[in-house]
C-alpha cells in the first residue's frame, strides 16, 4: 500500500472536484507535499486530518433524510428519549419527535390520556399524524399553539440537520381556554373515539392546563429543544461521514 494518495484517490474519499483539492492543498488546508508538478496526499497525515475536519463535500444534502426509519438511523434514540422525558416533565406537556409526515420516531413522553384513547382508535391516530404532518408544513418559522380534531393545543419546533428540515418535535395535550368542553363535545368524542363517555371524561378532565405564562414558556422552549435534538442529529451525521471516509480511505 502506498504511503501517498493521488489527487484521484483523495476526489473519491472526499468526493470533490480537483480544483477544490488543489486549492486547499495550496492553502495549506489539507495535509500535501508537492513532487515535481504533482502534489501528493500522506495516507496516514490525511487520516489524522479527517478525524478532526468536518469532511468536505460530505453534507446531509448528499444523503437526504426522509423516513422515520432513516431519522432512528441518526438519531441515537435512547439519548433524545431521556432529553424528551425531562423536557415533558419539566413543562407539564407532551412531547414527541415525529418524521415530516407525522409518524413518532420517538415514544410520547408524558402522555396525554385523550390522545392515549386516540391511539387506540385507527381513524383517530391517522387524523392525529395527518395534523402533526400538517405542523411540518406551516410557514411559520416561531411555534404558535393551533387547536387539534381532539380539540387540544399542539405546536411544534423544527429540526434541520444542515440546512435541510428533517424533523420535528411536537407539543400535544395542552387545554385550550375554556376547558374543558361541553357535554355534547364529549358525547361527540366518545363516539369518534369509540370509548365510553366516562373514561372520554376523566381522559378531558386530566388535559395538561396551563396558564398563559406557561405557555408563552413553552413555546418560547419548543424550538430550543428541537435545536438540541437537531444539534445531535449533526454531530451524530458528521462522525459517520468521517467513519465511511475513513473505511474508504484503508480500503485504497
Amino acid at each position: 500500500m502506498s504511503e501517498f494518495l493521488t489527487t484521484r484517490q483523495l476526489q473519491d474519499i472526499l468526493h470533490v472536484d480537483r480544483t477544490t483539492i488543489y486549492r486547499m492543498a495550496d492553502d495549506g488546508r489539507i495535509p500535501a507535499v508537492k513532487v515535481g508538478s504533482q502534489w501528493r496526499f500522506p495516507r496516514r497525515s490525511i487520516e489524522g486530518w479527517l478525524k478532526t475536519q468536518s469532511p468536505v463535500g460530505a453534507t446531509v444534502q448528499d444523503a437526504p433524510v426522509q423516513s422515520s426509519s432513516d431519522l432512528r438511523s441518526l438519531l441515537p434514540v435512547e439519548c433524545v428519549q431521556r432529553i424528551q422525558d425531562a423536557f415533558a416533565d419539566i413543562l407539564g406537556v407532551m412531547l414527541v419527535v415525529t418524521d415530516l409526515n407525522g409518524r413518532p420516531v420517538t415514544a410520547p413522553s408524558h402522555v396525554c390520556r385523550l390522545f392515549a384513547l386516540a391511539e387506540q382508535s385507527p381513524a383517530a391516530q391517522q387524523q392525529c399524524r395527518q395534523e402533526w404532518a400538517a405542523l411540518a408544513r406551516q410557514p411559520d418559522l416561531q411555534p404558535f399553539f393551533s387547536r387539534s380534531h381532539l380539540g387540544l393545543l399542539h405546536t411544534r419546533g423544527l429540526v434541520r440537520v444542515g440546512s435541510e428540515l428533517q424533523a420535528m418535535l411536537v407539543v400535544s395535550g395542552v387545554a385550550p381556554t375554556g376547558w374543558p368542553p361541553a357535554e355534547t363535545e364529549i358525547a361527540r368524542l366518545s363516539e369518534y373515539l369509540d370509548a365510553p363517555e366516562a373514561e372520554v371524561r376523566q381522559a378531558v378532565a386530566s388535559a395538561f392546563v396551563l396558564s398563559e405564562t406557561q405557555k408563552q414558556q413553552v413555546l418560547g422552549y419548543v424550538q430550543r429543544i428541537a435545536d438540541i435534538v437537531a444539534h445531535i442529529m449533526n454531530e451524530r451525521n458528521i462522525l459517520f461521514t468521517k467513519l465511511r471516509n475513513i473505511a474508504e480511505l484503508t480500503k485504497i
